[in-house]
């Protein structure tokens, strides 16, 4: 078994995974806690929360460094780490890395999020996604999708992550579907297949040439006029629901100049979005060039390289 050399952290607010990897980059074991994120640690009892986690591994293992990003590093969370600027790239994120010292004498690094001064109406902001978009690659100028409660859509260029843009996709999804006239939708079984049909038919209204898919609050009640004229049943709704939202998030980024039909972009990050996402992608003339597995992983350790320097 080769040697750990570090721990990872992927540390958000509802949950906490760690990763004891190796000096090559290999995950040798995890540890995921669905309630370990950084709202249900009491009195900011961060240390002994992270103990609890990973503690056996330094038992093991002795004093390996930890590399932290996420939620931790927000001013809710263990330290406060401030944003940096775009257009930023490996550099830059490593030169806003903050570190302390354990009680077992590890050291924790703790890396920066990003937000971008251009946004309109104010900066948007990002913590995690970073890491991602570096562990893609920087190289070639792209834009790069980020499927998730709250989208990404970055742009590379010149090296550098050069401005990005939040879409509520997901947070919006589960408001209607739990909160709305559609939450009396059909539950669909556990470890069902998507209802690809039903995805298809919200996703290519919302790429479709009609004026009316750019109403994006007119549009969504179709899933009420669907069931009423027969069109769709309740089984199908959160489904079409996924396929509307998703297609209007592609279509708002396209207005916005994200791409233009032809271009090939990358989509990385959540591995049960990406599915989603990449079945769009063609109904509005886009090439999908997918990001590694382990992009965030990676990410990380280049930007811990390069503070280490």
């Amino acid at each position: 078994m080769p040697k750990p050399t570090s721990i990872i952290l992927d540390w958000g607010t509802s949950s906490l995974r760690a990763m004891l990897v190796s000096e090559a980059g290999e995950t040798l074991d995890t540890r995921e806690s669905a309630s370990g994120g950084i709202q249900f640690v009491k009195d900011s009892a961060f240390e002994a929360a992270l103990m609890q986690a990973v503690g056996e591994w330094f038992s093991v293992h002795g004093p390996l460094p930890v590399l932290a990003s996420g939620m931790i590093t927000s001013r809710n969370g263990w330290v406060e780490v401030a944003y940096v600027d775009t257009p930023a790239g490996t550099a830059e994120l490593a030169a806003g890395t903050k570190t302390l010292t354990l009680l077992n004498g590890a050291t924790i690094t703790f890396l920066p999020g990003m937000r971008d001064p251009a946004s309109k109406p104010f900066p948007d902001v990002m913590r995690g996604e970073e890491t991602q978009i570096v562990g893609y690659g920087l190289e070639r100028d792209r834009t790069l999708v980020l499927p998730g409660t709250h989208s990404k859509w970055a742009r590379i260029k010149g090296g550098l992550i050069d401005g990005f843009q939040t879409y509520g996709t997901g947070e919006v999804f589960a408001l209607l579907t739990k909160h709305s006239f559609i939450a009396k939708a059909q539950e669909p079984a556990p470890g069902a297949e998507p209802d690809w049909q039903s995805f298809d038919r919200g996703a290519e209204f919302a790429a479709s040439t009609s004026a009316s898919a750019d109403s994006f609050l007119s549009a969504i009640f179709s899933a009420r006029t669907g069931i009423l004229d027969g069109r769709l049943k309740p089984e199908n709704i959160l489904d079409y629901v996924s396929g509307l939202v998703i297609g209007s998030e592609f279509r708002q980024a396209r207005a916005a100049g994200w791409f233009r039909s032809g271009d090939t972009i990358g989509i990385v990050g959540n591995n049960a979005l990406n599915s989603r996402y990449g079945r769009i992608a063609p109904l509005f003339g886009l090439k999908v060039e997918p990001g590694p597995d382990n992009a965030a992983k990676r990410g990380i350790l280049l930007i811990a390289a390069a503070a280490a320097k």
